[in-house]
């Protein structure tokens, strides 16, 4: 059950975390398809700068400022690659899916051709390092023995934690009271419900949504780092998964809201560890509730998380309220 746990929030932490980007951008009124493009270039740029770091002689003892380091940088060019998004749907005004499907075909395509660059392979790795030998904290890091001292809560919390679940943690919540409880919030989400009614108040709307869809970006290139690091065990590959789409269904489920992103992240998250970890869950314990003994094709598993998502969302779009001039370039003379 631990092991069950622990991996359900691997998965889920990327999730919620580029869930969130989509959340920014179409509040303010920007459909923003390519979280799938921009968390590979996102994996790309993290583990680039982190094969980079260790390179140039930065001692192994530092990882946690070496994981600092790679954050910042992939946020910020994560929010540069989603710049041609955001020019592209409110410059020049361009069908804002055509243009997210456009940067979901450059990102693979791009990072392959970088990764043959500079490594003559078509994977990027660290240089031989693993995350667990640069970024999982343990117990004693805290100072605490977790799992005597909390049993099996302080063994999930603090026995071979990825530092980034923390900080995903702390930015979701930061950003959804930003969102929900700020001036800023408020103005940004009023571009994506009446564009026309915040610029009469003086908002400017090009503006708002130029920084709904950055923060979109850097969220969602955040996302693809974490993914490289805690999934794809510090590598790079020109691929996700379909995790940004998976983020895409779970932004929907959660109705645009960040609580019920949360809970969808954990449950999409939960059934990507049994598609992936099957073979080592057991519920039990002492193999009676062991899902590899169940006669269950392993092809079953594996489809589970996808299949699952269509029954969602097929019963619970009716329901989702998106808001409602996202998608719609702005026109200041329309009312």
């Amino acid at each position: 059950m631990v092991y069950f746990i622990q991996q359900t929030l691997v998965f889920a932490i990327p999730l919620m975390i580029v869930a969130l980007a989509g959340v920014f951008a179409e509040r303010s009124g920007i459909i923003n398809i390519a979280l799938e493009g921009i968390m590979i270039f996102g994996a790309f740029i993290g583990v680039l700068i982190v094969r980079v770091l260790l390179q140039v002689g930065i001692g192994d003892d530092l990882g946690q400022l070496i994981l600092i380091i790679a954050i910042i940088i992939t946020m910020i060019l994560g929010a540069v690659f989603s710049l041609l998004l955001a020019f592209a749907s409110i410059n020049l005004k361009a069908d804002q899916t055509i243009g997210g499907t456009a940067l979901n075909l450059l990102a693979p395509a791009l990072v392959l051709f970088l990764v043959l660059i500079i490594s003559q392979q078509t994977t990027l790795d660290i240089g031989g390092k693993t995350a667990a030998e640069l970024f999982m904290l343990f117990q004693d890091d805290f100072g605490i023995d977790g799992a005597k001292k909390l049993g099996v809560l302080g063994n999930i919390l603090f026995n071979k934690v990825y530092p980034t679940t923390f900080y995903v943690i702390l930015i979701f919540v930061v950003l959804s009271v930003v969102l929900y409880n700020t001036k800023f919030g408020l103005r940004l989400r009023s571009c994506g419900e009446h564009p026309q009614a915040a610029n009469s108040l003086g908002i400017n709307v090009n503006k708002m949504r130029y920084i709904g869809v950055l923060i979109s970006g850097a969220l969602a290139s955040f996302g693809g780092f974490i993914y490289a690091i805690s999934v794809a065990g510090c590598s790079a590959t020109g691929d996700v998964a379909g995790t940004g789409f998976l983020a895409l269904a779970v932004m929907i489920f959660g109705n645009w809201k960040p609580l019920n992103i949360a809970l969808g992240a954990l449950l999409f998250g939960a059934l990507k560890c049994i598609s992936v970890g099957y073979p080592y869950i057991d519920f039990n314990g002492d193999g009676i509730f062991a899902l590899k003994d169940l006669g269950i094709s392993p092809h079953i598993y594996r489809v589970l998380p996808y299949v699952i998502t269509l029954v969602v969302l097929a019963f619970t779009s009716k329901k989702s309220r998106a808001p409602k001039a996202e998608g719609q370039p702005f026109d200041k003379g329309k009312r």
